[in-house]
């Protein structure tokens, strides 16, 4: 083949290459054109400062047309379930972790989702609250005691769609897996929220590999004697998934259950 035949060649493809970029692009932009805009609040149970909840903040930012309020605890609240504070609430502007504004409250998990349902936003500006994500998972029994279902529990009783989610155990600092599987929850549910609903998504610390996808647990079963769930998990293996959430999570797998919105129902 001669240089000139060669130079055409070559000219065609890079003409044909550029020809599909613009294409693709535009189906790209149309396709997030059609995504609704999504107003979430999020909150915690670990505190403001906690790197879950940064981390949570800045993978969702990354997503198309989300708007985020945050507003969490000034300080660790873990454990205090849906506990709340008689009387007025403190609370100050300040930042998360990585300087995203946010607002810190005096009080519990459920008195900073109140506080900000009353103070910062109105519940009609609000389409999905997420709660998390918390050091450490709350499976089976632990749901009850945990200040993250607390405030994801408080939102939906204002008739909200709300998402607890935590991840590994309560010493867990690398959110990668949290925040791929809590994106992967937003993105799949998104244009499909049912209010008034708590959803309950707990991922595992896999001591190798990743988490093995997001199941929906029928059962919120107790954990097996013996067995402690915070601990890390082998992700790497080819067990099934079962019908209840601590089986799964131990196999390696987040698990999505959902759960009612008071402790008694």
């Amino acid at each position: 083949m001669t240089a000139h035949r060669l130079r055409v060649t070559a000219l065609a493809a890079a003409a044909t290459t550029l020809a599909i970029a613009p294409a693709a692009t535009a189906t790209a932009n149309a396709a997030k054109a059609k995504v609704k805009p999504l107003r979430v609040l999020v909150s915690n149970d670990d505190g403001v400062k906690a790197p879950g909840i940064d981390a949570l903040v800045q993978g969702l930012r990354k997503l198309p047309k989300v708007k985020l309020t945050v507003v969490a605890p000034a300080s660790q609240q873990s454990g205090t379930g849906g506990k709340t504070t008689p009387g007025t609430l403190k609370a100050s502007r300040t930042t998360t972790a990585s300087g995203y504004p946010a607002i810190a409250v005096d009080g519990f998990p459920a008195d900073s989702v109140n506080y900000a349902l009353t103070k910062v936003v109105k519940p009609s500006q609000v389409d999905l609250v997420i709660a998390g994500i918390n050091q450490g998972a709350n499976l089976g029994p632990f749901v009850n005691l945990s200040g993250t279902v607390g405030a994801a529990r408080a939102a939906a009783t204002r008739g909200l769609p709300a998402l607890a989610t935590s991840e590994g155990t309560p010493t867990v600092t690398n959110f990668g897996d949290g925040v791929t599987a809590t994106l992967q929850w937003v993105k799949g549910n998104r244009a499909k929220l049912k209010r008034g609903t708590v959803q309950n998504l707990n991922i595992p610390e896999c001591s190798a590999g990743h988490f093995r996808g997001i199941v929906t647990a029928t059962s919120t079963a107790t954990v097996p004697t013996g067995v402690n769930p915070f601990v890390a998990v082998d992700c790497d293996q080819t067990t099934p998934a079962g019908s209840d959430e601590v089986t799964d999570f131990l196999a390696g797998f987040a698990t999505l259950t959902k759960i009612p919105l008071s402790p008694a129902a």
